[in-house]
């Protein structure tokens, strides 16, 4: 059981040297590959946060932060189109069959109901970014109005910790208030669109 656990946590800190490495590498290589990555990697499960954290550390001096938001949200809106053409497209029959090998089917919604489980995923906490666009792919959400939608929540999010990332580097203790104001704001107003879907489904239901 010792070694087990001996075990464990020599893979544990192995993984964490070579996450370390990989991100000072990307970091590194500039900022053309830093929001590559941003838009490749969080497909295959990286969070998006980190990268939306250090933009602003990394670049703001270099590019300035108005570049610096517009490529976080040129990355994003990439991330979200890829992942969606993967899952609706290319890895469909992939992903299918993982589905099915955990005894699930792919999810028949009716066009009535997808704008509302658009929504829901996006500001229901839990489900991981990539998840979520993999679903929408798979149960074919109309692309213009997964994306449209997509990006009006998730832009003023990822904004406000490109804020944040940007503000804690340099002490501007204002603006590192405005960035947590935002965010909680952004936070408490999706919770208030996912408690009004959730009434809108249960008066459905009556």
């Amino acid at each position: 059981m010792v070694l087990q656990l001996v075990g464990w946590r020599v893979a544990y800190d192995e993984t964490r040297r070579i996450v370390s490495l990989v991100a000072d590498a990307i970091a590194n290589a500039g900022p053309a590959v830093y929001f590559g990555a941003m838009a490749v990697l969080p497909a295959f499960g990286v969070p998006m946060a980190p990268f939306a954290l250090g933009a602003g550390p990394l670049f703001g001096e270099r590019l300035g932060f108005p570049t610096i938001i517009l490529l976080g949200i040129l990355a994003l809106t990439l991330n979200l189109t890829v992942t969606y053409w993967l899952a609706r497209r290319w890895l469909r029959p992939w992903l299918t069959r993982v589905l099915a090998r955990f005894g699930y089917n792919i999810p028949q919604v009716g066009r009535e109901d997808i704008t509302d489980l658009i929504v829901l995923l996006r500001v229901t906490p839990g489900f991981p970014f990539f998840v979520q666009n993999y679903l929408l792919g798979l149960v074919d959400a109309p692309f213009l109005r997964y994306l449209v939608i997509s990006c009006a929540i998730q832009w003023p999010i990822n904004c406000g910790f490109m804020l944040f990332g940007d503000a804690l580097s340099q002490g501007k203790g204002k603006t590192i208030i405005t960035a947590v104001l935002l965010i909680v704001a952004l936070s408490v107003g999706t919770q208030f669109v996912r408690r009004h879907l959730a009434k809108k489904k249960a008066k459905a239901a009556l």
